[in-house]
């Protein structure tokens, strides 16, 4: 798969995974387990991108007598799911587009 196309898709992956309520690493990365796999490395690469573009805040609180890092999508991280969403529409009409012959053949 490209490497940008990747990339992007795993930033609306994990943008839908703190969605609706605000998380950490440990768990954003347990509640994408049944639909990919993501790294902790891959996923704070992420986090900082993200944070960096404003489409998530983080704020620092104590759990179990250690800082964790909690992240909050903002306005910003909302709207580039829903850019996604209609983007996506347009990535299944190309789809559709490449893969009408082998429907055609089969």
């Amino acid at each position: 798969m490209d490497i940008q196309l990747k990339r992007g898709l795993l930033d609306v992956c994990v943008l839908a995974a703190i969605k609706n309520e605000d998380s950490y690493g440990y768990k954003i990365i347990k509640d994408m387990k049944p639909y990919i796999q993501l790294s902790e490395s891959t996923l704070y690469t992420i986090l900082k991108r993200l944070e960096s573009a404003n489409m998530l805040s983080v704020r620092t609180a104590e759990h179990g007598g250690r800082l964790r890092k909690y992240y909050h999508i903002t306005p910003q991280g909302l709207k580039r799911i829903e850019d996604f969403k209609v983007e996506w529409q347009e990535i299944m009409s190309i789809y559709k587009f490449v893969t009408k012959e082998d429907d055609e053949n089969e």
